[in-house]
């Protein structure tokens, strides 16, 4: 018996300790664009390794849901393919806009088409409606199926700024995300949709745009006419592990590598610049 105030107190400090380690942690959430995810959870995989107080969440949801959740301050990140600035509701003086590197946006098809390339004219045509049957563009005679990205989707409006330049689009199936679109055009003769770089794969043929191949090269040299930064956009005031997990994606070794490897491109490698509106000017190549 006069064992057990000692066993208690013991049982005490324990609980106490265990409570103050694990009130340490601190939870880093970054919601939004589905096309910069993969490279954020890989990141944030390799940040906690590295910081173990830190707990890295990613989610999806598009880069419309990323700009307004942060804007709420609901989550500590906000994920996008575009501007803040255009996305209407979106405040984007009041948060700081973290550009971590460049993807590429490419229209995909399924395989039966038979089609390579298209002029840029050719591909807003089909998603305004006006060419819906693939043998007006050297294909067999098969009706083309629109296969979109849904609303609030930063690669759509990636696709509508630099595609459709302010035309309509035709109304078609709109899907939330990436893979899914990829199944869907896969799974379905005729289809024609448009990914992020990061997710084509060989099942869903890429298309030439203008005759000229999706490759570092033409993106960074702005041949390839539809790319965007992505984004990570946070508050003023970012706590710690917000700041340390953006920096270290910004880092030399984890651009030189990762972005890389996962097909996304270094802002540093480019050669020209983008703003809000979409248009490009030449840069300085950047050490």
């Amino acid at each position: 018996m006069k064992r057990f105030p000692k066993l208690f107190l013991l049982g005490v400090v324990l609980l106490t300790v265990t409570g103050c380690s694990q009130t340490k942690q601190q939870t880093v959430t970054a919601v939004g664009s589905s096309a910069l995810q993969p490279l954020v959870e890989a990141a944030g995989e390799q940040f906690s390794k590295q910081n173990s107080q830190a707990y890295i969440n990613v989610q999806g949801g598009g880069s419309g849901t990323g700009l307004s959740q942060v804007q709420q301050q609901a989550v500590q990140i906000g994920n996008s393919d575009v501007f803040a600035e255009q996305k209407k509701g979106i405040q984007a003086s009041n948060m700081v806009d973290h550009r971590v590197c460049v993807v590429a946006v490419v229209p995909i098809v399924n395989k039966k088409v038979g089609v390579d390339n298209l002029t840029l004219q050719q591909l807003q045509a089909i998603f305004m409606g006006k060419i819906d049957n693939w043998q007006a563009v050297g294909g067999p005679n098969l009706a083309i199926t629109l296969v979109n990205r849904a609303q609030g989707s930063g690669t759509r409006t990636i696709f509508e700024q630099q595609v459709m330049q302010g035309r309509p689009s035709k109304k078609s199936s709109e899907q939330d995300s990436s893979g899914m679109v990829r199944q869907i055009v896969k799974n379905t003769p005729g289809a024609i949709s448009y990914v992020a770089w990061p997710y084509l794969t060989k099942e869903t043929p890429a298309l030439k745009i203008n005759g000229v191949k999706l490759s570092v090269a033409s993106v960074t040299n702005n041949t390839w006419p539809i790319w965007s930064y992505e984004h990570m956009y946070t508050t003023k005031n970012a706590n710690d592990d917000t700041k340390q997990l953006i920096d270290y994606i910004l880092s030399d070794n984890f651009q030189k590598h990762e972005v890389r490897q996962m097909r996304y491109i270094p802002i540093k490698q480019m050669h020209y610049q983008q703003d809000a509106t979409g248009k490009t000017t030449r840069i300085k190549v950047r050490d």
